[in-house]
């Protein structure tokens, strides 16, 4: 299966480690770039063939929805997924008139993002074997499926929120391979060190974390690491 060559274009660095993250989790994508702002964009795109963008609006300098503009003055043959905070109906609109081919609103679940990109992919390469379809084929390329049943999901326990855990586990994936303490997760998200304490121990638990406790001066710490063999374990509760 052809690989489809995916540019980042996001300003938040660790919003583009999650996204780059969620994309290297799915078969058949590879991102081939980091941009954080239209012009970094433009080199990549001169450098390198792309096929999808996922595009943040908001952007120092010029703006998501300006650059698309661009993008399509230019005729460049090329796909955009807009993935930003912008809830407002006026740039969505401008999106989709554009061509965009999603939006997603974040916060966002994993599962939207797989969605998004499955949806794509799909599209992608069933076009790319034709030369024309019928009116049934298209149909089915064409109308999403409706979102997955989240009840046959795994539930978080009792006291934890989805929400809360998408932003330490945002963090979590900024330390990369380096050991990192409660405190530290507790200060960099403005969240009580008892209630990080909980999602850490959580994901300790499933495997996503190794946790060790250091002994030093004064009462012992609990660190803790990412594990890069487990960590599709957190999916299913994002």
């Amino acid at each position: 299966m052809m690989m489809i060559n995916v540019l980042i274009v996001e300003d938040d660095p660790m919003v583009a480690a999650l996204n780059q993250k969620y994309t290297e989790q799915l078969d058949g994508f590879r991102v081939a770039g980091l941009a954080a702002n239209a012009q970094q964009a433009s080199q990549l795109l001169a450098q390198q063939e792309i096929q999808l963008i996922l595009l943040d609006i908001h952007m120092p300098g010029l703006d998501g929805l300006a650059f698309l503009r661009g993008l399509r003055e230019e005729n460049l043959e090329l796909d955009v997924i807009l993935i930003t905070a912008a809830s407002d109906i006026q740039p969505i609109q401008q999106a989709l008139r554009l061509g965009a081919v999603d939006y997603l609103i974040k916060p966002f679940e994993f599962s939207r993002f797989q969605e998004a990109l499955a949806q794509y992919g799909k599209q992608h390469s069933r076009l790319e074997d034709k030369q024309s379809v019928n009116q049934q084929e298209l149909d089915r390329l064409l109308h999403k499926k409706p979102p997955a049943d989240r009840s046959a999901f795994p539930e978080l326990p009792k006291g934890l929120t989805k929400t809360t855990l998408q932003t330490i586990n945002e963090k979590i994936l900024g330390t990369g391979d380096a050991a990192f303490s409660t405190e530290e997760i507790a200060e960099s998200t403005r969240i009580s060190r008892v209630s990080v304490r909980k999602y850490l121990k959580f994901l300790a638990e499933i495997g996503y974390l190794e946790e060790t406790l250091v002994y030093g001066v004064g009462r012992p710490i609990y660190h803790y690491r990412l594990q890069p063999a487990h960590q599709n374990q957190i999916n299913v509760f994002l």
